[in-house]
């Protein structure tokens, strides 16, 4: 059985721990997680799901009453995500699946539609951050919407005014909760202010945090040729670089993977959370508050190359490769 939103292989034992079948087909359609004990862990949607069911439940709610509507999400997976919407106006709740640590589970996501006599107008309105300064992927005051969630807020209000019949849409998209939900998350570390950011390179939050410790230390610990990855992006590039290696994703828990690993090690994927773990004062003095910004700056590649070093001599058994968004190499142990 594969994991059709890592590709990850489950062990057929993990398969035959599992007493329920419905919950197996959950794991199997991708909206779940199964752990090498047999346990099956729901993922939820992210804040770009539920922002996306929200808005097409507005427009199809011209029609009557809707309960529930069908969103294509960045991986690929289309999922039916609950809702209510009438006459033009929809809510959707953010459902976090088994993940305990999720501020912004049951968060309310308020859409408002007006038809127009041609295209898509897309407002974000109360309770979306906005960035308070410039980075290398959005200019000050540009709402915090990353660009996969974007797309598939676009894509599913045009299916939504396809469905209707209606030549253009006018939709406003509010968290009524959403500043005060805010000050919980690391938002204004990153220069988002005033709400939440709207996110999902997938669509589904993983449940793993705190539930899957165990499993992922599990795979890394029983892994010949480990490659410790650190988010979805790293994964879909380590899998294609190194595809006679076991690739383990193990988000920010670096320290707890390398601790149970064996032999040689690649940690591989993005910089931001790896270049913290091998040198956790590489800001300092930079005047830079994320190592995103700071990638931007002629001086990051000398201080990436020096840490890449120094870590090789503390770790020389860990090889670090980093990657930007393209999966092309901008830095590696020497």
């Amino acid at each position: 059985m594969k994991d059709p939103v890592t590709g990850f292989d489950y062990p057929a034992e993990w398969v035959e721990k599992c007493p329920s079948p419905d919950l197996l087909r959950l794991a199997e359609e991708g909206l779940a997680v199964l752990t090498s004990s047999g346990t099956v862990l729901r993922r939820g949607y992210t804040t770009g799901t539920t922002a996306a069911a929200a808005c097409k439940a507005a427009i199809l709610s011209f029609s009557g009453v809707v309960t529930s509507v069908p969103i294509k999400i960045p991986c690929g997976l289309v999922v039916s995500v609950p809702v209510f919407g009438l006459a033009g106006n929809a809510s959707c709740k953010k459902f976090a699946g088994d993940y305990p640590d999720d501020v912004t589970a049951g968060c309310e996501f308020i859409a408002q539609a007006i038809p127009l006599t041609e295209g898509i107008r897309f407002i974000p309105g109360e309770g979306i951050g906005r960035f308070s300064r410039d980075t290398p992927r959005f200019r000050k005051g540009e709402p915090a919407i990353s660009p996969a969630p974007l797309d598939c807020i676009l894509l599913a209000i045009q299916e939504a005014i396809d469905e209707q019949g209606i030549p253009g849409i006018r939709i406003k998209l509010q968290i009524p909760l959403g500043a005060d939900i805010a000050k919980k998350t690391l938002n204004s570390r990153v220069g988002i202010e005033r709400g939440l950011s709207v996110l999902g390179t997938t669509g589904l939050v993983e449940p793993w945090d705190d539930h899957l410790e165990e499993s992922v230390r599990e795979r890394v610990s029983a892994a010949g040729r480990p490659v410790l990855t650190t988010g979805r992006i790293g994964l879909r590039f380590a899998r294609l670089l190194y595809p006679d290696h076991d690739v383990v994703l193990v988000g920010g828990k670096i320290k707890e993977a390398l601790d149970v690993s064996h032999g040689n090690v690649i940690l591989f994927g993005l910089p931001a959370l790896i270049l913290r773990h091998i040198n956790p004062y590489l800001l300092e003095g930079t005047g830079y508050a994320t190592v995103e910004e700071f990638a931007e700056s002629p001086d990051f590649r000398h201080r990436m190359l020096a840490s890449l070093e120094a870590f090789k001599k503390e770790c020389p058994l860990v090889n670090v490769v980093l990657v930007n968004r393209n999966g092309e190499v901008i830095g590696e142990s020497p």
